[in-house]
């Protein structure tokens, strides 16, 4: 296999796994090669920021602003498969509602949600929904996929410097990332950084990177002091909320 034609196969794997959005059937498939594709995670966000962007750009035409950035959420929610609302929904109800390690690992297993998780759903999701909104349509658009780009890099962050919480079989392997695909995600994170200060100014860029960078770190201290470790559902958790820090950091400068 060639370098060009494994990268690609590395990035339809990395879609594969974060997103609903079909891929070929026939992709070879690995523990290997899917740690590999960690590397892609901040692209594939933003392919799906995309998504969200043209919807909402195009829907603002023909409908009111707030309905445009719903019917954009709604379209990056199908096409994850709301991966990640699902993992901040249940790492805030194991965070909770579990008073030991052992408890809230269990809670997190079960796959209803509880009233930390709904509440905690809620609130994200109505944040993105008022932030977007109060940004001009072209702004907003820029804003998603900029958003949906750089918050994946959080997670990659977080494998690459924590433990996993939860036993490892000779079934599974942990999430992670080698050396060389953290160097991958952190430049197309940089280069959207880049992105952000050009479009929305070095203010905004700084202000909505520190918030969005603060909201994660905070979660990533509450999940490492009660399970030592993280979890996929974790992962889930500081992409939701570094996402909607990005957006409030943008907005509190603009």
């Amino acid at each position: 296999m060639t370098r060009i034609r494994l990268e690609w196969h590395l990035f339809l794997l990395a879609v594969q796994f974060l997103t609903r959005i079909p891929v070929p059937r026939d992709l070879p498939f690995s523990d290997d090669l899917l740690i590999r594709a960690t590397r892609y995670y901040p692209l594939v966000g933003m392919a799906v920021g995309v998504i969200g962007a043209a919807v909402l750009y195009l829907a603002s035409f023909a409908v009111p602003m707030p309905v445009a950035v719903l019917l954009s959420m709604a379209a990056t929610v199908f096409a994850t498969g709301a991966f990640h609302e699902d993992g901040l929904a249940d790492a805030t109800d194991g965070l909770g509602g579990g008073l030991t390690r052992e408890r809230a690992l269990e809670i997190m297993r079960d796959s209803r949600i509880g009233t930390y998780g709904a509440v905690a759903l809620g609130l994200v999701l109505a944040l993105k929904a008022a932030l977007l909104m109060g940004f001009a349509p072209l702004d907003a658009a820029v804003a998603v996929i900029l958003g949906h780009a750089i918050s994946r890099m959080a997670p990659v962050q977080v494998v690459a410097r924590d433990a996993y919480a939860r036993e490892v079989g000779a079934k599974f392997v942990a999430p992670t990332v080698t050396a060389d695909g953290y160097r991958v995600a952190l430049a197309s994170a940089i280069g959207c950084a880049a992105v952000t200060l050009i479009w929305f100014g070095p203010g905004a860029a700084v202000l909505a990177l520190a918030v969005g960078t603060g909201a994660a770190a905070v979660l990533r201290a509450m999940f490492l002091r009660k399970l030592q470790g993280y979890t996929g559902d974790c992962l889930g958790g500081v992409q939701q909320v570094f996402e909607v820090g990005f957006y409030l950091g943008l907005a509190l400068w603009l």
